[in-house]
């Protein structure tokens, strides 16, 4: 092993002094901060938010202080389809009541997780990692279909948020801390030769107890009326959430599927891939995705947009990214005033854990030259009006191809070979596999 030598700290200091331009990115970089210091002007002018496809202008919704992006953006397409269909203005879909019961469902998974790794020894990566965090908000395209397929939704204004929904740090906190201690309830009376089912329930009725402190008890039928903008006015009693999903959403969501680009060496092109303890509703379909080159990712959006449709997509959103200006550019900072390159391709970033998807979107526009190739994306986030173009950001098509993980798209515009490639028996990747982060 080397030490750090005075002579060699000393060498350090003499050649950046020698530098003149890193005293004034210095000077920059402590008062206005390194990213102020750094942005590119440039990139704002090659990335305005004019687009060729773009299918909406609504008001964007927030998130807040919680991760329920992947939930947002789900909702978000539905809402685009309410809004248009039914002659709405302003209207929303509870994301709190999808919360809720992505809780609930995910703690009845952990304790399965846990009754089936009992034989696993305290200290197996494994358990380790499902321990490390029983829960948490982030999610996945399939396991919010589980979640709408089988409570179906309700109007914002019908269950709205809670302090616990919108700023959840403190409900996962102590929930997480109730599932922990249920492991060790569980793993103690297993090890002792102990049919846990009933003290499972008795476990899950204390969860559901606090999540309906917390969070609201949501509601099981409730009456829901509206004018629409031709100022008739329209009313539906005792109707139930996932009636409400029938009448107002009515997308057939085991019609559309999950792709991905993950250009590493351990998974192939057309090939489907699942992650192991990765889910939230036991029963429902598992976590898919199909993995295409960028080229044909790309390619997939559009179609779909094309066709009239906004694309639920994640990506990894603090890479690069200008977020009050709302642009997702390669370019958006100049680090070359630091003499710093980064060099490492999109697979390196994932193989080395720079890079992995953390946010989820809606792409609702692109840019397209004369022969139909991508030169800048719409997105529509969830952070609310203060950012962005009224919540808006333009990300610019080398960004996407560097930084954007997974899109879902109808099945249609899957080829009959990617269809079968799909649904062919899945290749169960690692639990901690960067395809197997959360939204």
């Amino acid at each position: 092993m080397t030490e750090l030598t005075s002579e060699f700290t000393q060498s350090l200091f003499d050649n950046y002094q020698k530098n003149a331009k890193f005293s004034a990115v210095e000077n920059a970089a402590t008062k206005n901060g390194l990213l102020n210091a750094l942005e590119n002007r440039a990139s704002h002018a090659a990335n305005l938010p004019v687009f060729s496809v773009d299918l909406t202008n609504d008001p964007v919704s927030n998130q807040k202080q919680s991760g329920r992006c992947w939930m947002f953006a789900a909702l978000n397409t539905f809402r685009h389809k309410i809004l248009t269909e039914f002659k709405l203005e302003n209207f929303e879909l509870s994301q709190a009541y999808t919360f809720f019961w992505d809780k609930y469902e995910k703690s009845n998974w952990f304790l399965e997780q846990i009754i089936g790794t009992s034989d696993l020894e305290i200290g197996d990566r494994k358990l380790k990692f499902l321990l490390d965090v029983p829960q948490q908000d982030g999610g996945q395209w399939d396991m919010v279909v589980a979640l709408f397929q089988k409570y179906g939704v309700v109007p914002k204004d019908i269950y709205p948020e809670s302090i616990s929904s919108s700023a959840s740090r403190e409900l996962d906190q102590y929930l997480n801390k109730i599932l922990r201690q249920d492991a060790q309830i569980l793993r103690d009376l297993i090890q002792n030769g102990v049919d846990v089912a009933a003290k499972k329930a008795e476990l899950l009725q204390e969860i559901f107890n606090y999540l309906a402190i917390t969070l609201g008890l949501p509601p099981q039928k409730f009456d829901f009326e509206y004018r629409d903008k031709d100022d008739q006015f329209h009313k539906f009693e005792d109707i139930t959430p996932q009636a409400f999903y029938e009448k107002f959403v009515d997308i057939k969501l085991d019609d559309y599927v999950s792709v991905i680009n993950a250009p590493t060496a351990d998974k192939p092109y057309n090939k489907s891939y699942t992650v192991e303890f990765l889910g939230n509703v036991i029963g429902a379909r598992d976590v898919r995705h199909l993995n295409v080159e960028m080229d044909r990712f790309k390619k997939l959006a559009i179609a779909q947009m094309q066709a009239g449709e906004t694309v639920w997509f994640g990506c990894d959103v603090g890479q690069v990214s200008n977020r009050q200006d709302g642009l997702l550019t390669m370019d958006a900072y100049d680090f070359s005033a630091m003499d710093l390159d980064f060099t490492q391709d999109k697979a390196s970033r994932l193989d080395y854990s720079e890079s992995l998807m953390t946010h989820a979107m809606v792409l609702t526009g692109v840019d397209l030259d004369a022969a139909g190739n991508s030169l800048k994306w719409k997105v529509e986030n969830s952070w609310g009006e203060k950012v962005g173009k009224k919540g808006y950001f333009t990300a610019s098509d080398a960004w996407m191809d560097e930084y954007t993980y997974q899109i879902v798209v109808r099945k249609e515009f899957l080829t009959a070979e990617e269809l079968a490639a799909y649904e062919a028996e899945p290749e169960v990747l690692l639990p901690w596999d960067p395809m197997g982060a959360l939204a």
